[in-house]
C-alpha cells in the first residue's frame, strides 16, 4: 500500500537516480484512535515511511503527509492550519515537542514522528 512503511534508505545507492542523493526518510506513526483518519480501524499502529528533504522540518513532512488524509488534516491542525489541534499529541523520538523538537526544527533524516490520540473522560 502506498505510504506504508518501507526500509529506511539513506541517499542513493549506485544506479539510482540523482534526485534521491541527499534525501532521507523520517517514520510516522499512527497510533489508538488516531488511525481510523490514516486507513486504519482505530487500534493499534499504523507505519508510514515518509521521504525528508534539506529544510524539512515536523510542520513542513505532517503538512505533506496529512494532506493525503483529510480526515486527519482536519484532526491534526487548527482550522487555519497555522497550528496543531489539541487532541492529537505529537512526539518525536518518543518526546512531545517543545522538549528536543518544535514543529520548525530542522530534521536530520531517521526521526520518528509519533501522533497519538489523547485520551479523555474519568
Amino acid at each position: 500500500m502506498p505510504g506504508e512503511a518501507q526500509p529506511a534508505r539513506r541517499g542513493a545507492a549506485k544506479g539510482e537516480p540523482s534526485e534521491l542523493q541527499g534525501s532521507s526518510r523520517a517514520h510516522i506513526e499512527v497510533t489508538t484512535w488516531v488511525t481510523k483518519h490514516a486507513g486504519g480501524d482505530g487500534t493499534g499502529s499504523k507505519l508510514f515511511d515518509e521521504q525528508i528533504g534539506r529544510g524539512d522540518t515536523p510542520r513542513t513532512v505532517l503538512r505533506r503527509f496529512t494532506a493525503r488524509f483529510p480526515e486527519l488534516d482536519f484532526a491534526l491542525w487548527s482550522p487555519d492550519h497555522s497550528e496543531l489541534g489539541s487532541h492529537i499529541e505529537v512526539l518525536v523520538n518518543d518526546e512531545v515537542l517543545g522538549v528536543t523538537y518544535d514543529l520548525d526544527t530542522p530534521l536530520r533524516g531517521g526521526e520518528r514522528i509519533t501522533l497519538l490520540g489523547q485520551f479523555m473522560g474519568g
